[in-house]
């Protein structure tokens, strides 16, 4: 086997991804391996993992699938060998600008939500102390 191409378990450890999900963004569309060996197990490059590494990333901000494809579509027409014209680069540009505007927000609310579970966390905390502090006053 090639040194430049991994199997499944080798990425799945990389990307702390499971063998299912993996396959599951392959079924997508999102991710094709860029090999089989003689065997038919699927073969991946470093591009492979950086594109799993990508969509890894937007799971958590709560991006759908199509949005992700778009990006990886955006990302890898303007890193590509063809050079793209100015108007197409700067579209390109603008879409993956929208994602990053996207996700800054995204990460603004998980911010707020987290916030406010720490806020919970503590009414608790600050709830029991109280009650096992009065438990253990003399009567």
């Amino acid at each position: 086997m090639d040194s430049k191409h991994m199997q499944i378990g080798e990425v799945a450890a990389r990307t702390e991804l499971s063998l299912r999900t993996i396959r599951h963004y392959e079924e997508t569309g999102l991710v094709i391996p860029s090999a089989r060996s003689q065997g038919g197990f699927r073969l991946y490059t470093e591009a492979d993992v950086a594109r799993l590494m990508v969509i890894r990333r937007m799971k958590p901000l709560g991006f759908t699938l199509d949005e992700m494809r778009d990006l990886l579509d955006a990302t890898g027409r303007l890193d590509s060998d063809e050079p793209a014209d100015i108007d197409e680069r700067e579209a390109l540009l603008e879409r993956i600008g929208t994602y990053e505007q996207a996700a800054a927000q995204k990460i603004e609310d998980l911010r707020v939500q987290l916030a406010r579970a720490e806020d919970f966390a503590a009414t608790l905390r600050a709830r029991l102390g109280a009650a096992r502090h009065q438990q253990d006053a003399p009567a």
